[in-house]
């Protein structure tokens, strides 16, 4: 596998980096088109940006409304594009992302029923309608750095892999943000001019919120964790965080409602203080906010009887769940 020379945020110089790699991908696709997904994170936004300076209107954006995203998030997304003179095109494509993760409980099993349905049918069907001979992905050094170590399978990670995605998939893969950490990123996307809501947004997996539920990723369950994810997020939104999420476990636990055994759900809440992803430490959330979250996720999110707070660092522990 080729090394990736990494560019640190103290060496990056985001206007140059910006012109460069627009004239990169001018050069890669010449006269074609090439599609993008937006997902919404700094990653995906910068990405749309560098795209957008690159090709205008011959760079195909599209949201997946894999139905596995946080509440109203493809129509928030698509409205701060369209301010931004980026149409961005919607699909529903929520039945087969269903579909390919029923009967699942296995993490990388889910990953992978997720990335065969994105890359393969959904976009893959998107491709032959466009004409497109490019993917542009936001790949970023720490999902390379995670796969080829084997903590996780990144969903965006191929080439490291030794996957070729022309052949598997029929199209190649761009990737302009793969030299830089989530930091330079949002560099980046702020001198690309992305409202500081996208490029301080807070890190959301790929698998999203899959990857916030132990066990197979139902519409049921996944309504609970979209739930408990609003939640959490209303409640810390003025927190300085790097990262924070509500996990939906798979094991039940006895609880009581109304004066009757309850045989209930557990949420699993984590706050991460960090730099680039690749160490992090709990926040040290006062109690009482931990009180405020655990009574409102009880009080409202439909048989949750358990509440917990992770405190182990990374490493050992993961960001993520799953």
């Amino acid at each position: 596998m080729p090394q990736v020379k990494e560019i640190t945020v103290a060496t990056l110089d985001a206007g140059e980096f910006i012109k460069e790699k627009a004239a990169e991908i001018s050069q890669i696709v010449g006269d074609g088109i090439a599609i993008n997904a937006l997902s919404g994170g700094v990653d995906s936004s910068a990405v749309t940006m560098l795209g957008h300076k690159a090709l205008g209107v011959r760079l195909k954006t599209y949201f997946i409304d894999n139905g596995i995203m946080r509440e109203g998030e493809p129509q928030q997304i698509v409205s701060v594009f369209k301010k931004l003179g980026v149409n961005v095109e919607i699909i529903d494509a929520q039945d087969e992302f269903f579909a390919s993760l029923k009967g699942i409980t296995d993490p990388e099993e889910k990953r992978e029923a997720i990335t065969q349905t994105f890359y393969k049918k959904v976009f893959g069907n998107l491709v032959k309608k466009s004409g497109a001979k490019y993917l542009l992905q936001g790949t970023i050094l720490t999902d390379i750095d995670e796969t080829v170590a084997g903590i996780k399978r990144q969903h965006n990670v191929f080439e490291q892999l030794g996957i070729d995605p022309q052949e598997t998939f029929g199209y190649k893969i761009i990737e302009p943000l793969v030299q830089l950490r989530k930091d330079g990123v949002r560099k980046v996307a702020q001198a690309l001019g992305l409202p500081v809501s996208i490029y301080n947004r807070m890190p959301f997996p790929g698998p999203a919120l899959s990857a916030r539920l132990i066990g197979e990723a139902t519409r049921e369950r996944i309504a609970l964790v979209r739930k408990a994810t609003s939640i959490l997020e209303e409640e810390l939104v003025s927190v300085k965080a790097f990262q924070y999420m509500a996990i939906l476990h798979n094991d039940r636990v006895t609880g009581m409602r109304d004066n009757k055994r309850e045989f209930g759900q557990q949420i699993e809440i984590r706050c991460w203080d960090s730099i680039d992803a690749r160490q992090a430490h709990p926040t040290q959330l006062p109690f009482s906010a931990l009180e405020k979250l655990a009574n409102r996720l009880v009080a409202e999110v439909p048989g949750v009887v358990s509440v917990t707070y992770n405190i182990a660092a990374k490493p050992p522990s993961t960001m993520e769940a799953v």
